[in-house]
């Protein structure tokens, strides 16, 4: 191997990072080996990289597109088997990968007393073939990382064996049988299908909106948390919860509100242990005799509860409502830079009236029964409402899983990620009118464009670090409510939230929220133009992916912008949305040919999947097919790579002039 000429000096200068190094690569021969194989990894092709965003607690549906990899492993069955496979028997087989354990378990009922030995030998034949297919884009390092340890050695030897030798055949065909004959074959086959999940998307990225609306936010927290590869780029439903989980009372009233309002309490209480019965006590007993008829809940088709429960929720959504307005009147309050005074709605009431003065103009409420409001003082909480709102707090900031979940996503999240050339967050940069970077102040300056997104990254995690200077933290912790609803706030970008309007005011033109001038400009090339290079996002195939505002494809919306550089991918993931959207989400795919978008329709469940073999039915659209096939040697993961290669070139020529000594033992 031809060594390049380094000077002393550039060594001298690399000296106790090359020294470093040694101790991992204590040779010549070690480090040339390694060379060798970071070189033939720059040239297998790049890993699938699925985009996803607005997941809203929709658990089941999120789950399933994981394990189909948004319909690639149907694909791939389909590529593998289709010449021996007719459609039934493909949809047997892929939802056998994407449920194992409950379709094996219906199998076996259906077959009770047959013998299954067939089945079984056939069947892992079958899922070796797809595996070994799904697996040829990796290293045998990286596949054997992903490798289940029960079963590490057995599988590599499947995969990495031919069948089209008679030696090998006979070898796989003895593999197979032991498998089967030590009753082993459930937990095998379980395990090769979960590998075929994990290798079929390289890496996950997540555009915000975890939680809220859907009933198992914590069950995608949960699926995340255990996830091999991914990111996620915050919400504002994401912050919304990290700054609950960090004390925010505003947050917390908000988080509460949003769970009342679509029948949630499942996620509050056995999803996070979140102490509810001190709320319901207050609620029944201040509107034992309102009937809230405003406030029920909004459920999912198909699912009811009782009267009572109706009942108990709507009392307790009004209860929480009101608590929130107030407790967003302390935050407003002390941070007049929010310039959020139009906010301060209780004062603007005339309650014996009816009516609310917005901007001059009086509005009639829809009702006016408010028992815990002091009209002389309206923002003041209750005694009650005090000691209501210091529980849930200590609840909030107690969960052990809430605490966990959000640690995860602070590990794992940021404002906005640059990654092998696309451009990656939830909402919005704030811009000016004329198509400029707007400038923003934040607590210590002006920030705009990508200095505001890294400002607001840095307070989110003070936030969630108690002992940094008080001060700063006092401050990030009231802003992370501001990303909720603040108008300048990069995960919302809206003139108002208009949450008291649509809960009291008939008028609905009062109800209108006007988005900032990014929703607009966005459609223009010269923005994108402005955002990547803002951003320093290099390459020839760049993009910039959103999410936050449901595409309307019923009113024939285009989620691709731009022509087609930038690419919204909330497609109502989250129920209430369908309506509009008239699909049920979007996956972005960007595999080493090009990129898709994967538009899905309504899941209905995994019950359905493993009894009738039903999937999501899933529409693919091209967005960018390349000429040239994208190899790891051109992505991100490339650049580092060839960084590594730099290094230890340089270790070896240290190694080669007597600079560092080889350990040859």
């Amino acid at each position: 191997m031809s060594v390049q000429r380094y000077t002393p000096e550039e060594i001298q200068q690399e000296l106790n990072y090359l020294q470093l190094l040694s101790r991992s690569f204590r040779n010549c021969a070690e480090a040339s080996t390694e060379i060798i194989n970071l070189e033939a990894i720059l040239g297998l092709p790049k890993g699938t990289e699925h985009f996803l965003a607005d997941i809203h607690g929709e658990h089941e549906a999120f789950q399933h597109v994981l394990k189909n990899a948004s319909g690639d492993i149907k694909r791939k069955v389909r590529e593998v088997l289709g010449d021996e496979l007719n459609d039934k028997e493909i949809r047997a087989l892929c939802t056998l990968i994407y449920y194992p354990a409950e379709k094996l378990q219906l199998i076996k009922t259906e077959h009770e007393g047959e013998d299954m030995h067939d089945w079984y030998a056939l069947t892992l034949r079958r899922l070796i073939s797809v595996c070994q297919n799904i697996s040829s884009k990796y290293t045998r390092s990286k596949v054997r990382k992903a490798l289940p340890k029960e079963f590490s050695y057995i599988i590599q030897e499947l995969l990495h064996e031919s069948t089209g030798m008679t030696n090998k055949n006979r070898y796989v065909k003895g593999i197979i049988e032991a498998i089967i004959n030590t009753d082993q074959a459930d937990h095998f086959i379980a395990a090769i299908c979960q590998l075929i999940q994990r290798l079929a998307i390289d890496r996950l990225h997540i555009v915000g909106d975890l939680f809220d609306r859907g009933t198992g936010s914590h069950l995608v927290m949960d699926t995340l948390c255990q996830y091999q590869n991914f990111d996620v780029q915050f919400g504002n439903h994401d912050v919304l919860w990290i700054g609950a989980a960090a004390g925010n009372r505003a947050c917390m009233a908000n988080v509460l509100r949003l769970c009342m309002r679509y029948g949630n309490l499942s996620v509050l209480e056995d999803g996070y242990g979140i102490n509810l019965l001190h709320l319901a006590i207050f609620a029944m007993d201040v509107y034992k005799d309102d009937p809230c008829e405003e406030f029920g809940p909004k459920l999912d088709d198909g699912v009811t509860c009782s009267e009572k429960t109706r009942r108990l929720m709507a009392q307790m959504h009004k209860a929480v409502s009101v608590l929130q307005f107030k407790l967003e009147a302390e935050i407003i309050r002390r941070h007049p830079e929010y310039e959020m005074d139009d906010r301060l709605l209780l004062d603007k009431i005339d309650y014996e009236k009816g009516v609310c003065t917005i901007g001059g103009k009086r509005y009639s409420m829809r009702e006016c029964y408010f028992p815990t409001i002091d009209p002389a003082d309206p923002y003041k909480l209750s005694v009650e409402e005090s000691e209501v709102i210091e529980r849930i707090a200590h609840s909030f900031t107690t969960s052990e899983k809430l605490q966990r979940h959000i640690g995860c996503l602070l590990d794992k999240g940021s404002m906005y990620l640059v990654y092998n050339g696309n451009l990656l967050f939830h909402a919005s940069i704030p811009m000016n009118p004329d198509g400029t970077l707007k400038e923003v102040y934040l607590h210590d300056g002006v920030y705009k464009g990508r200095a505001l997104l890294d400002k607001v990254d840095s307070l989110i995690r003070v936030a969630c670090t108690p002992d940094s200077d008080a001060a700063t933290h006092a401050f990030a912790v009231d802003y992370l409510w501001y990303l909720w609803c603040g108008k300048d706030a990069p995960t919302f970008d809206k003139d108002r939230m208009a949450t008291f309007e649509r809960y009291f005011l008939k008028d609905k033109a009062v109800m209108k929220e006007t988005k900032g001038s990014y929703y607009t400009l966005r459609n223009e090339d010269a923005t994108v133009d402005l955002l990547l290079e803002e951003f320093g996002v290099e390459g020839d195939h760049r993009h910039i992916v959103n999410g936050h505002i449901p595409v309307k494809t019923l009113k024939g919306e285009n989620p691709m912008k731009a022509s087609g550089r930038l690419i919204v991918i909330d497609g109502g993931f989250s129920k209430p949305y369908q309506s509009t959207t008239g699909i049920a989400g979007y996956t972005l795919v960007y595999h080493s040919r090009g990129m898709s978008l994967v538009e899905h329709q309504p899941f209905t469940s995994a019950e359905e999947a493993i009894r009738g073999g039903a999937d999501i039915k899933s529409t693919r659209h091209l967005v960018e097919k390349l000429t040239e096939r994208i190899h790891v040697g051109d992505t991100d993961k490339g650049r580092d790579i060839r960084q590594r290669i730099e290094s230890l070139r340089k270790l070896l020529y240290a190694y080669r002039n007597g600079i560092i000594r080889e350990q040859l033992k």
